[in-house]
């Protein structure tokens, strides 16, 4: 089993080598069916992470910028999105459809993801094609040139996903819940802005954040499948400094973010949000736990327990027992600073009223009197599995080194994982219940209603 703690500076020369273990200063790990896990920090402070999988004949590139919907100033709104659509319109040496062209025509598929602290460009394509990815999204990070036509015609898109999303009353209960239950922190702002912010936000406000973050030092590069560690390090320094970027010897990375936890205030109460639909959505939950928190093995048992699959207890008394809804769920979201528990339910709006207080009563009732070891054996065993089988593809080992090194700072191997898993108590479980059940609790609730008065019982 092994745990390595991941150093901001390093490189392939002059890493140290007691903290990555082994006599290769490069070397993080080798994971069971032969993977190695390496990391190099490049000139101009740019890390490189990979895992090798022999056998496989694919690879999985991502480029990382440590940049959120957290990080936008006033004015600049929703640019963390909109330049993730807008990298893919055209560099100086490529149009929009080169780019897509590029992938379409080997087979492979690119995308990119925004998230609330990191933005992630993609590709997976098969291990003779890793060079072309390479190449083509070190051109989208380093030389987009965000046409001023080109933006105007995405912010039409971006507006009608957003639409998109305000039209799935699932998705509104959840946004609504998340702005209210971490109470003003940008954190709480939707990752794709609201239709105001990206009407308003300017040309000049989305080029000069993409010109802030967009940076050598800023920059993760993640891989993993049919691949050479010191082939893709040489392959990514070259497709920078071909774009024109200054990469400095010694130059170390950014600092991460600070994991202490935040003044988070939740606006606690019940919210209605209107909505003329056949089905109320409710979201019921409280601030919660962040990523480095070393009791976020704890909170993934007691979200199995609670409500993470159907022998999990919100499931079985909602659905099963009584026939209320036909999803529910718990889940959580965790952060540098702060994070987020919640229960959701979608049910019909006279049986709103019940469904609320099941929610909140099997919360009370899992901290009141814990869980039983049977609860426990089935969590880990849930958990275990999914551990396993969610990094069977290079995909998912891609995006597993773009959190360990950006967001804890710590690489944990399978086994390791699983370990922390299998440790928890079911004591700490009962604990943790207790702390959420204790928190200030928010709950959200979209449907046909214009206050709680209206909620059947």
């Amino acid at each position: 089993m092994t745990v390595v703690a991941l150093p901001l500076v390093g490189s392939l020369q002059h890493t140290d080598a007691t903290e990555l273990g082994g006599s290769d200063p490069t070397l993080i790990h080798g994971e069971p069916g032969g993977a190695i896990v390496r990391r190099s920090v490049l000139p101009g402070g740019v890390r490189v992470l990979t895992e090798a999988m022999p056998g496989q004949r694919s690879a999985t590139i991502g480029f990382w910028v440590g940049v959120g919907s957290r990080d936008e100033a006033a004015g600049q709104h929703g640019s963390t999105h909109f330049l993730e659509h807008l990298l893919f319109k055209g560099t100086k040496r490529r149009t929009a459809l080169d780019i897509a062209s590029a992938f379409d025509e080997v087979g492979g598929e690119s995308n990119a993801a925004t998230a609330k602290e990191s933005t992630c460009y993609y590709a997976r394509v098969l291990d003779s094609d890793l060079p072309m990815a390479i190449d083509v999204i070190a051109d989208m990070i380093t030389s987009a040139v965000l046409d001023p036509q080109e933006l105007e015609q995405e912010r039409g898109v971006i507006l009608e996903e957003i639409a998109m999303d305000n039209d799935d009353p699932a998705d509104v209960s959840h946004e609504k819940f998340v702005e209210a239950v971490l109470g003003g922190h940008p954190l709480g702002r939707p990752i794709g802005g609201t239709p105001e912010a990206i009407k308003a936000v300017a040309r000049d406000s989305v080029w000069s954040h993409y010109q802030r973050y967009y940076r050598p030092d800023e920059l993760v590069v993640t891989a993993a499948g049919g691949l050479d560690h010191d082939t893709v390090c040489t392959l990514v320094l070259a497709a920078l400094e071909s774009a024109g970027w200054h990469l400095q010897d010694g130059a170390a990375p950014v600092p991460r973010r600070q994991t202490a936890a935040a003044d988070v205030t939740p606006v606690a109460g019940t919210y209605v949000h209107r909505r003329p639909v056949e089905q109320a959505n409710i979201v019921m939950g409280c601030p919660s736990i962040n990523a480095t928190d070393e009791r976020r093995f704890v909170m993934s048992v007691l979200n199995a327990v609670l409500g993470g699959g159907m022998s999990s207890r919100l499931f079985q008394e909602i659905r099963e027992k009584r026939g209320l809804a036909y999803a529910t769920y718990s889940f959580s979201g965790a952060y540098a600073d702060a994070g987020y528990f919640g229960m959701y339910a979608g049910c019909s709006p006279a049986k709103t009223g019940q469904v609320i207080d099941l929610l909140g009563s099997e919360l009370d009732r899992l901290a009141a009197d814990g869980i039983s070891a049977d609860e426990l054996r089935r969590a880990v065993g849930q958990l275990s599995g999914g551990i396993v089988m969610a990094l069977e593809d290079s995909g998912s080992r891609m995006s597993r080194l773009g959190r360990a090194e950006l967001v804890s700072g710590e690489f944990l191997d399978i086994d390791e994982s699983l370990a922390r898993i299998k440790a928890v108590t079911v004591e700490q479980v009962r604990e943790l219940a207790a702390e959420l059940a204790a928190a200030p609790r928010v709950v959200t609730v979209v449907g046909p209603f214009d206050s709680p008065a209206d909620f059947g019982r």
